[in-house]
């Protein structure tokens, strides 16, 4: 299987990177360092990319296939086969994420710090040890604080001889413009449903009805449709969400609703909280050779408390992306109300709760569904400008009734 096959519609990426990762191995082979080499187009590859999209299009799948076809070794490179093979020692490590020149940057908390971007400058000034080229993958380039952006940016502006930075961020708005200013733009669209569903059926063997369901529930995330496919619980979860528009009747119904949304974040976090935090701290105190009842390690305590800090952070992230993944669903929901209203055919994003979207479509006009529309919006900005999430869920779930 190539590394390209798990990007989902995307067939205008791949076969830029495909050309690009062709003219980098042609540089490297012709032993012109990252400079142009005769007889190839040097303007196909260059240092630095930015990898954009909506949610769950594929950014890190994207870049990580992009990571193992600069690495790829495959024989049939020599008679003209397409980088990026998938079963080669060059791709595989890649994909497994130990190949030793690509490093792959992925923070569970809410920001990437100074420090962490300093350090991978300088990883990237030195020589690839074994591969092709020296990769660094930052998957949420978005997080970067404002100092860590521009410790970045230095090592964009003065590249490194045979390193590669691939940046993954939502929008080409959420990265410093004099960080995207030099890098190479690559939008991912949204995958057709379609395209999605037989990806479930052919890789992960779902019925096509239940594949094309999920695939359409996902809109557009290919993750996500892959979870509706496959785990009950995630379907479970996603039913007890749009209920919540039948459920808003009076200011009880709202407040109830807010609360278990808020609860079932919480929820996800702690469970998430209870497996990772406690092997991560078994595996920090066996690092420092702490033994069972015995006085902590000179400098073990210092690591705990940076490692609670970080998992405090992972917890709110969670949080914040679970209520996330809810809130898609109920802008998917009212956006099927909306077209139901307006008359529009074709498929829905929710075709298994139409009884419940003909329900709230005939219960008001499109102007009050358009208006619960901006009230979820204003709920995930507000979450992201920090405000308690029970309020900001409170304050959605009264306005969805007043709408």
């Amino acid at each position: 299987m190539a590394v390209w096959d798990d990007l989902v519609g995307q067939e205008r990426v791949v076969e830029q990177l495909t050309a690009a990762a062709g003219a980098a191995r042609a540089t490297v082979l012709a032993g012109r360092g990252s400079g142009p080499v005769e007889g190839t187009n040097a303007s196909l590859m260059t240092h630095a990319w930015l990898f954009t999209g909506p949610p769950g299009a594929g950014q890190t799948t994207a870049a990580r296939a992009f990571a193992a076809a600069l690495q790829c070794t495959s024989p049939d490179l020599e008679l003209g086969g397409t980088p990026g093979c998938g079963f080669c020692d060059g791709c595989h490590t890649v994909m497994a994420g130990s190949h030793a020149d690509v490093k792959f940057v992925r923070t569970d908390g809410l920001s990437i710090s100074v420090k962490d971007m300093r350090d991978l400058v300088l990883r990237a000034s030195s020589y690839p040890t074994g591969g092709r080229w020296s990769v660094i993958m930052i998957d949420a380039a978005h997080r970067l604080t404002e100092a860590a952006a521009n410790a970045l940016l230095k090592a964009v502006e003065e590249p490194s001889p045979r390193t590669v930075w691939l940046l993954c961020a939502p929008s080409v708005q959420d990265v410093l413009p004099t960080i995207r200013s030099r890098a190479r733009l690559l939008v991912l669209r949204t995958p057709a449903a379609e395209a999605v569903a037989d990806m479930l059926v052919r890789r992960d063997g779902v019925e096509p009805q239940t594949a094309r369901l999920a695939a359409l529930a996902g809109q557009g995330d290919v993750e996500r449709a892959r979870r509706l496919a496959v785990d009950e619980q995630a379907r479970t979860r996603r039913a007890d969400v749009l209920r919540i528009p039948l459920e808003v009747a009076d200011i009880g119904g709202c407040l109830s609703a807010a609360q278990r949304l808020v609860d079932t974040a919480k929820a996800d976090a702690d469970a998430l909280a209870e497996t990772q935090d406690a092997r991560e701290t078994g595996d920090l105190k066996a690092a420092y050779g702490a033994a069972e009842g015995s006085k902590a390690p000179r400098g073990m305590a210092g690591a705990v408390k940076e490692l609670e800090k970080r998992q405090k952070s992972r917890a709110t992230r969670t949080r914040r992306e679970t209520l996330g993944v809810a809130l898609l669903d109920l802008l998917g929901f009212y956006r099927d109300v909306l077209a139901i209203q307006l008359g529009a055919t074709g498929a829905l994003s929710n075709e298994d709760q139409r009884p419940a979207l003909a329900k709230v479509a005939s219960g008001g006009p499109p102007e009050g569904t358009l208006r619960r529309i901006e009230a979820v919006l204003a709920c995930r900005q507000a979450l992201d400008r920090n405000v308690d999430p029970l309020l900001a869920v409170e304050a959605m779930t009264v306005a969805l009734r007043a709408g």
